[in-house]
């Protein structure tokens, strides 16, 4: 089983490592940069070796990282988005000399084109991204979208469409987040909404493309539309949506980490994956 947290990289990517160390995680996120920023420092040779050494002292676990939120491959306006295409292909760049094998990012926002639009504008820069990068073995991980304002990526339909659109099928998979697809109105809660939910998946996406989840709680109901994280069972999704995805089979290999909030002694983290811990027993 491969469980862990998203983790800071303050005072350098390698020190990841210590945090997920320090929570027992067996997987782990990060941002490669500062994801507040357009731009982007150079990754030196010195950081890269630091971070295999790092990565190396760890284990054999998997990492994804996740593209920096300024990013809209979506967007009709043009300086934002020729800067979110060149931010993404450096993303990808980043990843590939890292050896981190996925790329999480949200599917963008339409901003009021709509959807069909949206989605093809979408899938062309995404392209566009990935052969400007000039890399060939990231995998981009389309992560489920709670459905807020003009974001894309609310629904498996979209998720697919996106997939459908784009030249470069063989570099896209899927980040499933528990947030945010209950809050876009899939729900766990109960065996039988679980499988109706992994159900749909299968036959509009494929489970084969379900790459990576975020485990994170909703503080706000079902099909409420609002990205809110909260703490395994203390939301509305609860313990028992958690327990059938943790001892889902199907699912046991598939890397899964942390988004709730959390202070600098990360003893939440340790609480809930002791918790979700507990609950694939």
């Amino acid at each position: 089983m491969f469980l862990g947290a998203h983790m800071s990289i303050a005072g350098g990517l390698h020190m990841a490592f210590e945090r997920i160390m320090r929570v027992e995680g067996t997987a782990l996120q990060i941002f490669t940069r500062n994801q507040r920023q357009w731009k982007i420092p150079a990754l030196t040779e010195y950081d890269a070796k630091l971070f295999a050494a790092a990565w190396s002292r760890w284990g054999d676990y998997p990492i994804a990282a996740h593209d920096s939120y300024l990013i809209n491959l979506a967007s009709d306006k043009e300086d934002q988005l020729n800067r979110s295409v060149l931010a993404f292909a450096e993303e990808l760049k980043r990843i590939e000399i890292l050896a981190v094998p996925f790329l999480v990012t949200h599917p963008g926002s339409h901003l009021g084109a709509g959807v069909e639009v949206g989605v093809r504008r979408y899938a062309a820069n995404l392209d566009r991204a990935i052969e400007l990068s000039g890399t060939k073995k990231g995998l981009v991980l389309l992560e489920t979208t709670a459905g807020q304002g003009t974001n894309l990526g609310s629904t498996f339909e979209e998720l697919a469409a996106v997939i459908e659109a784009s030249a470069h099928p063989d570099r896209i998979g899927v980040c499933y987040d528990t947030c945010h697809t209950f809050a876009a109105g899939y729900d766990i809660r109960t065996p039988e909404t679980y499988a109706a939910t992994f159900d749909a998946f299968d036959r509009v996406i494929g489970l084969d493309r379900l790459k990576f989840f975020h485990l994170n709680d909703s503080k706000n109901g079902l099909g409420s539309r609002k990205d809110r994280h909260e703490h395994i069972g203390q939301g509305e999704i609860g313990v028992e949506g958690f327990r059938n995805l943790m001892r889902d089979p199907r699912f046991a290999d598939v890397p899964k980490t942390l988004e709730t909030p959390k202070a600098e002694d990360l003893q939440d983290d340790v609480r809930n994956l002791t918790l979700l811990r507990e609950l694939a027993k």
